[in-house]
């Protein structure tokens, strides 16, 4: 297995001689909280959490009515740590839920922004539909350029990956896109290759775990990371026997809101041991707690039949296996996937995530001329 060393070296990506560096303000919201930073290239300048009180929060009746309360933190964390706004040459927020997309660095447009304010596209807004409104405002305001990266709604599916079994339900694309279509290019850019000229297996383990084929850059397949196939992870179900879930949808002992928060949110670990927490879950298995050692072997062994699966997609041709997310700090985890899915490719491990990392710089490759911006396909 083989550790990263990109990602801790400030080199020069973008323009080898020097002659030029660009400034990128991310912008990444959470339900209370928004996650800032300031990338010269490579290097941050700086990184915030910005915390919220919910009850500030309650007091604009919506989500996206929130931006011009979050925009003014951001601009005053700025100011405190002596960053001056107009030595930026960019902007980018978190995609949100968008229609689905190609991945990439893409302008915010107004019609992105209508569709954003539309929960009838998901069935509701999540906070990180709040990145494109922030971040469109103080690139607006600066008259500089003003982006989204990677939206959890990537989808470059081929066509059969789309076919579920009955006409009815169609296979959508749902997954960590940020995280996982960044670190594919980080395992590239350490074996010398562009990450369009190889196949790669990217796993992220957070929450909830995705599991992607990526075949030249382009995630071709992967299981729903929200409530669909795939292994349990920390706080959700992932794929079950479909006649006993028929059955507890009708039992009566839940509504379908109540099921669905249970199947997202209060399943996978938490339903079998009470904690979603790697930390404390493997502290049970160093105490000798025998239960907590087969789910937690019972969750790798999903993911890893998963990765199989992913190599079965790839025409078993496979450059690199990476594993991110918090699970990643647990050896456990990361020996017992080694064990069984090793054999595959060789395996780079990427704990936690580089969301900041991965917005700045998707700015920073369109500033540059690397890869040019795409426009929202909507109007």
């Amino acid at each position: 297995m083989r550790s990263p060393e990109l990602a801790t070296k400030k080199i020069n990506l973008y323009h080898p001689g020097g002659y030029m560096t660009y400034r990128v303000l991310a912008i990444n919201p959470g339900s209370t909280s928004t996650k800032i930073a300031v990338y010269d290239d490579l290097n941050p300048l700086f990184e915030k959490t910005l915390r919220h009180d919910p009850a500030e929060l309650d007091k604009y009746g919506g989500i996206i009515e929130q931006y011009d309360f979050r925009k003014g933190l951001v601009m005053e964390a700025m100011r405190e740590n002596n960053v001056d706004p107009a030595t930026l040459h960019g902007v980018v927020g978190r995609g949100g839920l968008v229609r689905p997309v190609s991945g990439g660095t893409m302008k915010i447009s107004e019609a992105m922004l209508r569709d954003l304010k539309d929960p009838s596209l998901w069935g509701r807004i999540h906070a990180s539909n709040l990145g494109a409104f922030i971040a469109n405002a103080i690139s607006g305001e600066l008259k500089i350029p003003g982006f989204i990266v990677d939206p959890v709604v990537v989808d470059e599916f081929d066509d059969i990956a789309r076919i579920s079994g009955i006409p009815e339900i169609e296979r959508k694309s749902l997954m960590h896109a940020l995280n996982i279509r960044y670190i594919s290019r980080l395992v590239a850019s350490e074996t010398g290759k562009k990450h369009t000229d190889t196949n790669q297996i990217g796993v992220h383990m957070g929450g909830g775990i995705s599991v992607a084929a990526i075949r030249n850059g382009r995630v071709v397949d992967v299981n729903n990371a929200l409530l669909g196939m795939g292994p349990f992870s920390p706080q959700r179900a992932g794929a079950l026997p479909i006649g006993d879930l028929i059955d507890m949808a009708y039992s009566g002992k839940y509504t379908k809101k109540e099921l669905t928060t249970y199947l997202t949110k209060t399943a996978g670990l938490m339903a079998y041991l009470g904690t979603d927490s790697g930390i404390e879950v493997n502290d049970r298995i160093q105490k000798g707690d025998k239960k907590a050692e087969l789910i937690l072997k019972a969750m790798c062994y999903q993911v890893a039949k998963e990765i199989g699966a992913s190599a079965a997609v790839l025409n078993g041709k496979v450059d690199a296996i990476f594993l991110s997310g918090g699970l990643v700090y647990n050896q456990l985890i990361v020996d017992e996937l080694n064990a069984r899915v090793g054999f595959i490719a060789p395996i780079h491990l990427y704990p936690g995530e580089k969301e900041m990392e991965a917005l700045s710089q998707g700015g920073i490759r369109v500033l540059s001329g690397v890869e040019a911006a795409m426009e929202y396909p909507y109007q």
